[in-house]
Parts: C-alpha cells; sequence; structure tokens
C-alpha cells in the first residue's frame, strides 16, 4: 500500500491539503495517510502525530523565542515520517516548518518524493533560497503563473496549479437569521492569536465609530472554531449588540458572498474576498522590530497580492500606523458613499483574477500530480 505524508504548519495549510487530498480520496482509496495537521484533515480520518498549534509561530521575535521548541518538534516530526516510511511527503505552505522537515528526511531516505505545494515567495524575499530546495524538491506546485520563471530558471520541476481561493463559489444557505435585514460588512481579523491579539480591539473600536453615524450595517468576524469564543467575549464586553462571529466555513462563504463590504487583514484571504467580488480595504499591524526588520528584506512595495502583481494599490492597504480606528472608518466610508469607486476596484482586481485561475481547480490540478507520483 502507498503511503503518504502530509506535512502542514498552520490552520490555513492544513485546510489547503485537506481540499487537495478529498479530491486524491475520490480517485484513489488504497492510501495509508498519517500527518501534522489540523481540524480538515482530522476530518478526513487522518491523524496528526501532534498539535498544529505546537508549532503555529508568526513573526521573527516570536520564531527567535521559541527556536529550541521548534527545533525539537522538527526533529520529532523528522522521526515520526521515517518510521512511517512514506512513498510521498506532501508539505503545503510555512516552508521554515514543512521544507526544514522535508530536507532532513531526504537526506536520511533519498527515494522519498516531496511534493511542496504553495511554494515560498522568493519574489517578494530571499531569491537565493530556489539553489538550495532544488537539494530536495522534487516537484512544486505553484499558486501563481508567473512564479515558474524562479523556479525554471534551477530547472525545477514545478506546476502551475492556480489558487484555491478562486474557485467558485455559489449561494445556497439562508443567513437571514444573523444579517436581520442589515447589510454586511465582513471583517478578517487573522487567523493567529497574535493578528487577534492586535486587530480585533481596533476593529471593535471602528464598530463603535460606524455605529455613531450609520444604523444599517451588520459587523460579521470570520474566524476559526478554536477563536470564536475570544472574539464573542471580547464583543460581549463591548457590549455591541450588531456583530456576529462565524466560523462554520459554509457560513463564512455565504456571509462573504452577501457582504457589501470587507476590512481583511493582509492575507491570502483577500484573494477570497476579491473572488467574491466584494471592495475591500487591507490593515495589518505587528510589532515595531518584526517591521523594520521585514522592511529591510523584502523587495516589493505592497503588502496585498493582487496590489503586487499590478505594481500600484487597488486595494488600499492601511498598515502599521495608518491600522487604526479613524483610519479604517475614513476609508470604509468614503467607499460605501462612493459606489463607483468601489465598482472600479472589483472591475480592476477582477482582471487580475482572470490571469491567476487555474483550469480546473487548484485542488484537483494539485491531486493529479499526486496520482501521477503514486501510479509510477
Amino acid at each position: 500500500m502507498k503511503k503518504i505524508f502530509i506535512l502542514t504548519g498552520e490552520e490555513s495549510g492544513d485546510k489547503l491539503a485537506a481540499m487537495v487530498i478529498a479530491r486524491l480520496k475520490n480517485s484513489l482509496d488504497k492510501i495509508e495517510y498519517l500527518s501534522v495537521g489540523g481540524s480538515n484533515l482530522s476530518k478526513l480520518g487522518i491523524k496528526s502525530i501532534f498539535n498544529l498549534s505546537d508549532i503555529t509561530y508568526i513573526g521573527f521575535t516570536s520564531v527567535i523565542l521559541n527556536i529550541f521548541k521548534i527545533k525539537k518538534k522538527i526533529d520529532q516530526t523528522v522521526n515520526e515520517i521515517v518510521k512511517f516510511n512514506p512513498d510521498i511527503i506532501f508539505s503545503v505552505d510555512s516552508p521554515d516548518f514543512t521544507l526544514r522537515v522535508s530536507e532532513k528526511v531526504k537526506k536520511l531516505k533519498p527515494d522519498v518524493k516531496i511534493i511542496h505545494y504553495v511554494a515560498p515567495q522568493v519574489w517578494i524575499w530571499r531569491e537565493n533560497r530556489v539553489k538550495k530546495f532544488k537539494k530536495f524538491v522534487d516537484h512544486f506546485l505553484l499558486l501563481f503563473d508567473f512564479e515558474k520563471k524562479y523556479f525554471d530558471k534551477e530547472n525545477i520541476k514545478n506546476t502551475f496549479v492556480g489558487h484555491p481561493l478562486l474557485e467558485k463559489k455559489t449561494s445556497k444557505i439562508d443567513i437571514s437569521d444573523i444579517t436581520k435585514g442589515k447589510k454586511i460588512i465582513s471583517l478578517f481579523p487573522g487567523s493567529r492569536f497574535s493578528e487577534l491579539k492586535t486587530l480585533l480591539p481596533i476593529l471593535i473600536d471602528f464598530i463603535k465609530l460606524m455605529n455613531n453615524k450609520y444604523k444599517e450595517y451588520i459587523y460579521v468576524f470570520h474566524t476559526t472554531e478554536k477563536y470564536k469564543e475570544m472574539i464573542l467575549n471580547k464583543v460581549k464586553n463591548a457590549k455591541i449588540d450588531n456583530i456576529d462571529v462565524i466560523s462554520d466555513k459554509n457560513i463564512k462563504s455565504e456571509i462573504l458572498l452577501n457582504s457589501i463590504f470587507a476590512v481583511s487583514k493582509s492575507g491570502t484571504v483577500s484573494l477570497e474576498i476579491c473572488n467574491a467580488k466584494v471592495p475591500s480595504i487591507i490593515i495589518y499591524k505587528i510589532n515595531i522590530i518584526n517591521f523594520l526588520i521585514m522592511k529591510t528584506l523584502v523587495k516589493v512595495k505592497f503588502a496585498n497580492i493582487i496590489n503586487i502583481i499590478n505594481d500600484k494599490e487597488i486595494i488600499p492597504e492601511l498598515l502599521q500606523g495608518e491600522c487604526n480606528p479613524k483610519e479604517i472608518f475614513k476609508s470604509v466610508v468614503y467607499f460605501l458613499k462612493n459606489t463607483n469607486f468601489a465598482q472600479q476596484q472589483v472591475i480592476a482586481y477582477s482582471k487580475t483574477l482572470d490571469q491567476i485561475r487555474s483550469k480546473s481547480s487548484s485542488s484537483e490540478e494539485s491531486a493529479k500530480i499526486l496520482r501521477e507520483y503514486l501510479i509510477t
């Protein structure tokens, strides 16, 4: 029986991996799986060797503070993979964890095939990493077509599979009990504790400013089950009654499709917002040390992928000092009052999305590559 070890490093990677493996399971049933994964892979009946939260760190300072703990987990993961003896390591995103593990395993087991989904963003920083990846990665599955040139240059096998957040979604669920006849503004405060700790108070104060002037909106926080209770408690303490908190992925999709605007932390979720044709702004704030380090390393001017691809600000970015309740309030109100401006944003980013969609779906294209390695 063929074996696949699925290697993720955070919730978003677990979600992406599960989408691919669900497709693979539909066509190949006699495969044994083990993982470092979360709730999405667990729902597919795939066991994780430890809790995903044990390795989810963000920011340079967090990594430094947890360096010994991370090293211990890397070594533990390598040992478990060697013991499992897989034919394929399917690693997803989180390169500082997943690719470090893969590199160590490849040295111990040269015959294992390493297929990595969501290539490291070498076009943003540390392009020279590609030479190192050549030594142990067998195949990269790319989200963006423009990434190919970086891996082709080093003759590393790669396939553009498209971005999973750009797959078509349809409207099916009744959400009238949530919206109560009000217009929806969707809020995406992040999936990590450090992001929530920083952005939640800012967004709650933004809602207070909105409620002082407007009564026709309901604000819906999109989160994971892990942090739903925490956000609900913050909302309860703020004594605001036109806020809801949603963790169910199907209801979240429905809420987004019916939103008139979105405020999102910087990250790939912004593509999901664009795919739903919802006008938006991007917010983000990290501690000053991490920010200064990042500024010296990155070679792009923008945080959002749509802006990076176009080399101009199509989606406004409120970062660091500008990420505050008053600036968010001013930006949102401007969009709500200027519907033509909002529509122009949707038209502009829709053209970009058409350039980065896969022919079928990212998960199906990725599953197809895995199948090819399994049957050869």
